[in-house]
């Protein structure tokens, strides 16, 4: 089974390939216009976090440019994307262009074989298989995104990730979070209903774009607690953001907008739980022991 999670989630799966084709769905949340306060941005747990609405999401269409900008950032030359498959989120060009050492992973080593040469493969599950020595302190940068969400346990995927991590490296990732209710009918509902309800709210290929199980362990959006949790392994937030507002309602309008408002409504009265979606950025402490 490949770990190319780009739906987002077991009840998310028709919004994997990028959000253009969706974008009428979505601009009912581009609030820029029409918001009167500033995106809300808070101190929690002595970190910045900020809450924008899911029109600025950047894991689908976005994704290319967002991750380029922290390549740049930083400084990053060896990168590895967790659960890229045959399709990294950087082309061939982007790739070749910025002289990147790119490692492209994924659990099935079938879907790494599709990829392009010009990627380094490395079949591995972080979520349950230990680092080996070899791979341990390589990477300046390790990003995913919409595949956290998919992780059983939250703890070792991001230890095994402080791992792979050079002293100061960075860990970037996007995903869909607890507890916004369709993520939350999607891990608590029986496979079948879960299925059955993808195909009424957001029809899509199913051969094209397969479902995996959604466990949202350590999938939530910025909360102080989540903040200690990335804290004790050894991780210096630099940017959590959260999401609000979704695209699920949109084959039934009315219910579309007041997704809309309720959005708006929590752009200005953030509830962190309610997040549909986060935005992590993370550096590994210099001097810090990894994790056990």
């Amino acid at each position: 089974m490949s770990q190319t999670y780009e739906a987002g989630s077991l009840f998310t799966n028709a919004v994997s390939t990028t959000m253009d084709a969706y974008a009428d769905k979505y601009s009912v949340f581009d609030f820029h216009d029409r918001v009167d306060t500033e995106r809300d941005v808070r101190s929690i747990a002595g970190a910045e976090v900020r809450f924008e609405s899911v029109y600025d999401f950047p894991g689908w269409d976005r994704a290319q440019q967002w991750i380029t900008d922290i390549i740049q950032r930083f400084g990053s030359a060896d990168v590895l994307e967790v659960g890229s498959g045959a399709n990294p989120t950087l082309d061939i060009n982007s790739v070749s262009s910025r002289a990147l050492r790119y490692t492209a992973n994924d659990v099935s080593a079938a879907e790494l074989d599709k990829a392009d040469k010009v990627y380094d493969r490395w079949v591995c599950d972080l979520s349950t298989d230990a680092v080996p020595p070899d791979m341990q302190g390589r990477f300046d940068l390790v990003f995913s995104r919409m595949v956290n969400e998919h992780v059983a346990d939250g703890q070792k995927y991001h230890a095994n990730i402080h791992k792979l991590l050079k002293p100061g490296g960075i860990s970037a990732h996007c995903f869909s979070t607890l507890y916004s209710l369709p993520f939350s009918v999607n891990r608590l509902a029986p496979e079948s209903a879960s299925n059955a309800l993808l195909n009424i709210f957001m029809p899509r290929d199913a051969c094209k774009l397969g479902k995996f199980r959604a466990h949202y362990s350590w999938s939530r959006g910025p909360s102080a607690s989540m903040l200690r949790r990335f804290g004790s392994l050894g991780y210096d937030v630099l940017d959590y953001r959260g999401y609000f507002g979704h695209a699920y309602y949109s084959r039934i309008p009315a219910l579309h907008r007041l997704e809309a408002m309720k959005a708006r409504w929590l752009l200005s009265h953030p509830v962190a739980p309610l997040c549909s979606y986060g935005m992590l950025i993370a550096r590994k402490r210099s001097g810090q022991a990894d994790p056990d």
